[in-house]
């Protein structure tokens, strides 16, 4: 660790994004690179989002930048421009915030991994929350559940903050791996009782501010409202959501969080990727050191790092990113990947939870990040040159909006069963003449007839009848069972 510059906060780095250069002059194909224009196309016709903000950089510089569709799907919305649009970065906001946050407090000296969480906040204690440490917040595995629903069981963000300390653990710390959102919010809270500040003033004031990071913040002025992508139409809040946090707990603990709440554009995020890739540092402005850059982003439990998630080989990371790779996702559509071998990073913005159009909208964000990190490995051509496949996950588009058709099984009837069902068909066809024409001429007719004739047609019917009064079965002839196929979205 290293003690803290504070000549930071009086160092700013620039502000429009990282500098732009030709793929060629870091090493990458701009004709491989092309092939993003088709990934991104292809998610966004499927009707998976309505535009996209996407940036590559590779070596220090950004090679591919560029805006897809409109913030809504209506023509009356503003174009996508990375430097401009703006989008609820959700999840990401657990490594571009929070674990940010964190890092900067273990370089000080002042927030020890391995500490209880009950050292920083004594009312996180109790039972086995008093064995639950910082690095087991970091990494999910502190026991506590995957969320609350803050929105039902407080009325205030004081009240919901207090829902999450006092949130029974689901499991012994360390004994099991649960993606918690509680986990990052109690985080936050440790983080701002060692600050001595906010989470949202604390990052502006350490991190956003000196990278010249200008549209990346928690809740965003009004005045930027035309500039931000619009999340959910149909929200449990009764309007749609447009500038304010889509997350139903974060809008509960009052728009900022440890697990979401913050909004940026891709010009931005590029800036953050660029000083993680230079191990701490941009522009001469030390966020970090190059030793918390390591510690964090190393895989630690699973394929979790602290705070970040790691390639695996599979997933959003795609394929081809290096062992070392490390990254996070958003629920609203949103990505970062960072592969410090190619020294190359990917940024990705939708509002995929906007109205989506597609059948399967979570499928087809799925499959475009992972499209977009290996279409950038791959335009990776000064060394070890891999080959372009013949298509990619977009191009198949498997499960996106196709459904697929499921016969009904139908039992093949036994010999038995068909005897059976045609002979109760031929009772009930002679029943009900015979029991209407009974009930009709007794009073008229006290005459029997001949005993040969009623033994040939009344007695079968009677005993049929009396049958069924015996049984409870009705008269009543059913409606055949319908045949056909069943539709059934992927």
């Amino acid at each position: 660790m290293f003690p803290y510059i504070a000549a930071i906060t009086i160092a700013f780095a620039p502000s429009d994004g990282l500098p732009a250069r030709p793929a060629a002059s870091v090493g990458m194909s701009a004709e491989r690179l092309e092939t993003i224009d088709r990934i991104v196309n292809r998610g966004m016709t499927a009707g998976g989002y309505p535009g996209a903000s996407v940036v590559v950089g590779r070596r220090g510089f950004s090679v591919f930048e560029k805006g897809y569709g409109r913030l809504g799907w209506t023509k009356t919305t503003a174009a996508v421009v990375p430097d401009e649009s703006i989008y609820d970065l959700a999840s990401l906001t657990k490594v571009v915030g929070t674990a940010t946050a964190a890092m900067i407090l273990w370089d000080e000296g002042r927030l020890d991994l391995d500490a209880p969480v009950s050292r920083y906040l004594p009312s996180f204690s109790g039972g086995q929350k008093d064995q639950v440490t910082i690095r087991h917040l970091l990494t999910h595995t502190s026991g506590l559940p995957a969320g609350r629903d803050l929105r039902r069981l407080a009325d205030s963000p004081w009240e919901a903050r207090s829902v999450v300390m006092s949130t029974p653990l689901a499991c012994r710390p360390g004994a099991c791996q649960v993606y918690s959102d509680l986990g990052a919010d109690v985080l936050a809270f440790a983080i701002e009782a060692v600050a001595g500040q906010g989470l949202d003033g604390f990052l502006a004031e350490r991190v956003f501010t000196p990278l010249g990071m200008d549209d990346t913040r928690f809740r965003p002025e009004a005045s930027d409202r035309d500039r931000i992508a619009p999340t959910e139409l149909s929200s449990p809040r009764g309007y749609p959501i447009r500038g304010e946090v889509h997350d139903e707990n974060a809008w509960a603990l009052g728009g900022v969080a440890g697990h979401a709440g913050l909004f940026s554009t891709a010009a931005d995020l590029s800036i953050f990727a660029q000083m993680m890739l230079n191990r701490g540092t941009y522009e001469g402005v030390r966020i970090v050191s190059d030793s918390a850059v390591e510690r964090f982003t190393r895989r630690t439990a699973g394929t979790r790092a602290l705070g970040w998630d790691t390639s695996d080989g599979e997933g959003t990371a795609g394929v081809h990113m290096g062992a070392s790779a490390y990254g996070h996702t958003g629920f609203t559509g949103t990505s970062l990947w960072i592969d410090p071998e190619r020294d190359l990073f990917v940024v990705l913005l939708t509002n995929r939870v906007h109205a989506p159009k597609a059948r399967r909208p979570a499928k087809v964000i799925a499959d475009v990040r992972a499209d977009l990190a290996d279409a950038a490995v791959l335009s990776v051509v000064d060394d070890n040159i891999l080959r372009m496949p013949a298509s990619f996950r977009a191009d198949k588009a498997v499960g996106w909006n196709r459904t697929v058709r499921r016969p009904v099984v139908r039992r093949k009837p036994t010999a038995s069963r068909t005897t059976t069902k045609k002979a109760t068909s031929a009772k009930k066809t002679t029943a009900k003449p015979v029991v209407k024409t009974t009930a009709k001429k007794a009073p008229t007719k006290p005459t029997p007839k001949p005993a040969t004739k009623a033994a040939s047609t009344k007695p079968a019917p009677k005993a049929s009848a009396a049958k069924k009064r015996a049984t409870g079965t009705s008269t009543t002839a059913r409606s055949p069972r319908k045949s056909g196929s069943e539709l059934e979205a992927t």
